[in-house]
């Protein structure tokens, strides 16, 4: 992959033959890593982005570099994250805002995520106006976007 200069970034919704590059985005990150390799199956993600929610990839160069996927079913953002070689270019920022703007346009409930603390993504998600609203039973600080936040944020 390319780390100095994209080209070209094109983002779209997921599709079910995304899932093995998704998955490999997901396990090439630096933060939030997941504790037991390999514990999101396939299915895991096909279930996400077909039936409890939907995903977005940013592509470059034929590859996904990047992922969101928005959980309809428990008010939660699942995932957001991008390949660490194309880190600080604006594509998180980019996948974020189409998962909310997609989100909010399905519902007006409260949307959460949890996030590492001490992390870059803590710092992201506090810029972009999410509320911190406490610490998870795995020590995840809790972060909430309200409808109405949102629609002000977008203005």
């Amino acid at each position: 992959m390319k780390d100095k200069f994209i080209v070209r970034v094109v983002f779209r919704e997921a599709k079910p033959e995304d899932i093995k590059q998704i998955q490999m985005v997901r396990n090439a990150v630096n933060e939030n890593v997941l504790s037991v390799p390999g514990s999101i199956s396939d299915k895991d993600c096909l279930d996400f982005i077909t039936k409890r929610g939907k995903g977005w990839v940013g592509v470059a160069d034929n590859q996904i570099i990047g992922f969101s996927i928005a959980d309809l079913k428990e008010s939660n953002i699942w995932a957001l994250f991008v390949h660490p070689a194309y880190e600080k270019k604006g594509i998180g920022r980019q996948l974020h805002n189409i998962m909310l703007d997609w989100y909010f346009g399905q519902t007006t409930e409260t949307v959460w995520l949890g996030t590492a603390p001490e992390t870059r993504a803590e710092i992201f998600y506090r810029k972009s106006g999410w509320t911190e609203t406490g610490i998870r039973g795995n020590g995840e600080i809790k972060f909430e976007m309200t409808y109405p936040n949102w629609k002000k944020l977008r203005r």
